[in-house]
């Protein structure tokens, strides 16, 4: 579908990046709603893709209709409609038709205009949800079209958008064909003619009026391929730069430390992978470039002594260390561990958290500026102005995913070129994380270290609780402790889920009156988050029933029971997550899912996380199962988000994109005024521009 056919000689031509306003139909306060869809400019709204699609171009016969199916259904009316008024303020119409296969009644409330001029033998397409209820056959509220004398068949396939309140479906078709028909016929065209010929591309205004209103759903996802690539070839010729700009960043060569004196003092050994990490850690440490590398380590595999590490050889060079974690929770428990096993070889440490008393938090910073602490712990609170390093050496970042670019950037930035090496617990598949993760080198650390058991892992129906609670009571019994994870904070009128609040409560009255039972969740103040998690980790409390705030880091070795109330409701690496938090200690742990119903795709995650522990096993199976958007979003790794592509289903587009970057990157495109120039400078600006923006928000 060309997007020319739209405009007419007299219509007013708009660009891409004219604001929304520019639309006919479209003034401040639609604006205002549409920019809660992230629609402000006449490029947002083509790209603001339908999420799905009704095609009515495909009809069905009355006597195959199903009860509850959304169908397309081409009838003549059998007589005039009938209107009753059962109250003021209701207005119900009736239409019986019939399509020769058999009879179904049509059903409106207070749509008198529709309906008023419809005579008997009009034939129509009605596009709606068909009840079967007895011998009765009706379609309540359908959309529907007059199907003109001569015509056999009409229809179409129309877009189904995400929306926000104040905007309907009809509203934004409206704005968008309106768009359409303003559009300039090569506006937004940023790709040359040979290499949309190399991948059999659309052109971009032909891409944007198809997907949104396409002749068939197969020329929807044509169109779709092309805008995809659009995001994906932005998206790696920024990481591509990203990486050129880390290569030629000057660091400190760091002499290697052999950590003798530590390695002495550890209760175990390194295992052979953790090994390995730390020679490739200490390796881009002694080199004169600034390192910049992911440490991907699944749950439980020692990430942290790693870490530990890395920081002391770079503080016995000479440097101070920074460890930034994503919650106060963590940042105690790094804090405890560093004490544990670095103060004792003279390593000056410090935490610094946001809820800190002013005079403590003063005092931390002024003995920061003059050279001491050797490794600070903290939360975001070290990215605030106030907080400065003489002799940063050495950014890891705890958690990846809950930082940016801008983040590590920011904490990267308050020393001169420090090395950097972020770390995740979310495995993400080798082939994804090189590109999503192109400007870092990438470390895996596979395998559980020396002494740890495999966790007995059982999916459960609701019938099992009362062994699970026999068994439970059992464990604390013997001196164990158990965390109850629930997918809400308090109960819900519209979701039917387990609640931490009343979970609490109900065990504590009912089910266990002489345990000691703890409340966790993400609404309380960070004091009483702290004192709670403090009294688990002493052993004071039996039971933590708890949120998904405890499943980043806590290590409380002496839990060996992780219940996850209606697991069907988390991802497969949050339940890999929750289950992590226990399997810490020389006690068999257990986890048990309790499954409160969900479909097909909840069950397929639910057997795979009971089939195996492997966490790079289970996220490409997550990936697989409910897509990228849900695992982890571009937004998360500090990237662009993209809309459009699917960074998992999308691997050829991706790797094609990858390709066309390698070109971008290089000589012909440093050529001022070519194509390849002008391209690589708009996808680097619109890179900087969407950077930007995640660091806002």
């Amino acid at each position: 579908m060309e997007t020319a056919q739209y405009a007419t000689a007299e219509t007013e031509r708009a660009a891409p990046d004219d604001p929304v306003t520019v639309i006919r139909g479209i003034a401040a306060r639609r604006s205002s709603l549409l920019a809660k869809l992230g629609i402000r400019t006449v490029r947002d709204l083509l790209l603001h893709i339908p999420v799905r699609y009704e095609d009515r171009t495909q009809s069905s016969r009355i006597l195959d209709a199903q009860d509850g199916e959304t169908c397309t259904i081409e009838a003549a009316a059998s007589a005039e409609p009938a209107h009753t008024r059962p109250r003021r303020t209701l207005s119900v119409w009736r239409l019986a038709v019939s399509d020769g296969t058999g009879h179904m009644n049509v059903i409106w409330f207070n749509q008198d205009y529709a309906v008023r001029n419809i005579h008997p033998g009009d034939r129509f397409l009605f596009f709606g949800t068909v009840r079967r209820t007895g011998g009765r056959i009706e379609m309540t509220n359908p959309a529907f079209e007059r199907l003109p004398d001569g015509v056999e068949k009409a229809g179409q396939v129309l877009p189904v958008y995400g929306l926000t309140e104040g905007v309907s479906q009809n509203q934004l078709r409206a704005h968008v064909r309106e768009a359409l028909k303003r559009l300039a016929e090569d506006a937004g065209e940023m790709l040359p003619a040979d290499m949309r010929n190399r991948h059999a591309l659309m052109g971009w205004s032909e891409a944007v009026g198809t997907i949104h209103f396409p002749a068939c759903i197969e020329s929807a996802r044509v169109a779709r391929d092309r805008l995809a690539f659009d995001e994906l070839l932005e998206l790696q010729v920024g990481i591509r730069v990203q990486r050129g700009a880390n290569s030629r960043k000057t660091g400190v060569a760091m002499p290697r430390d052999p950590l003798d004196d530590l390695r002495k003092s550890l209760p175990f050994q390194l295992t052979a992978a953790q090994e390995k990490v730390l020679d490739e850690i200490l390796g881009d440490m002694g080199r004169t470039v600034a390192m910049n590398r992911l440490l991907q380590g699944d749950v439980g595999s020692g990430k942290t002594i790693v870490a530990f590490m890395a920081a002391l050889s770079a503080i016995r060079a000479g440097y101070q260390a920074a460890l930034m974690v994503p919650t106060e929770i963590l940042a105690d428990q790094h804090m405890r561990a560093a004490q544990s096993l670095l103060a004792c070889l003279g390593v000056r440490l410090s935490c610094l958290k946001g809820g800190m008393r002013k005079k403590e938090r003063s005092g931390i910073l002024s003995v920061l500026a003059e050279g001491g602490p050797d490794l600070v712990i903290g939360t975001h609170a070290l990215l605030t102005g106030d907080v400065i390093f003489s002799r940063l050496g050495l950014v890891i970042t705890d958690e990846q995913h809950r930082f940016g670019v801008r983040q590590r950037s920011l904490l990267s930035g308050k020393g001169t070129m420090p090395h950097l090496l972020v770390m995740t617990a979310t495995p993400i598949p080798r082939t994804l994380a090189l590109m999503l993760y192109g400007d870092l080198d990438i470390s895996a650390l596979n395998g559980l270290p020396p002494g740890r058991k495999p966790i007995r892992t059982y999916v459960v129906e609701e019938g099992m609780r009362p062994r699970i609670e026999a068994f439970v009571r059992k464990l604390v019994g013997e001196g164990r402790q158990v965390y109850i994870v629930c997918p809400l904070v308090e109960e819900s009128e519209e979701l039917q889920a387990e609640s931490a609040e009343a979970m609490s409560e109900r065990l504590q009255e009912s089910v266990f009156p002489d345990l000691r039972i703890g409340l966790l969740h993400g609404r309380m103040k960070p004091a009483d988050k702290d004192a709670v998690m403090t009294r688990f980790s002493k052993g004071e409390l039996d039971i933590l029933v708890a949120t998904t705030v405890i499943e980043v880091g806590v290590n409380v070795p002496n839990a060996c029971i992780m219940i996850v109330e209606n697991a069907e409701r988390f991802g497969l690496s949050q339940l890999h997550q929750l289950r992590g938090r226990v399997g810490r200690g020389a006690e068999q742990s257990h986890c048990i899912l309790f499954r409160g119903g969900g479909g097909k795709i909840a069950a397929e995650r639910l057997a795979a996380i009971e089939a195996t522990q492997d966490g790079f096993v289970l996220a490409e199976q997550d990936l697989k199962l409910r897509g990228p958007g849900e695992v982890f979003g571009t937004r998360q790794s500090g990237l662009p988000e993209c809309r459009i592509a699917d960074l998992y289903g999308d691997l050829d587009l991706m790797q094609a994109a990858r390709d066309e970057a390698v070109l971008l990157a290089g000589p012909d495109a440093q050529m001022r005024g070519t194509d390849l120039w002008k391209l690589r400078n708009f996808l680097l600006k619109r890179f900087a521009e969407r950077i930007k923006d995640i660091a806002m928000n």
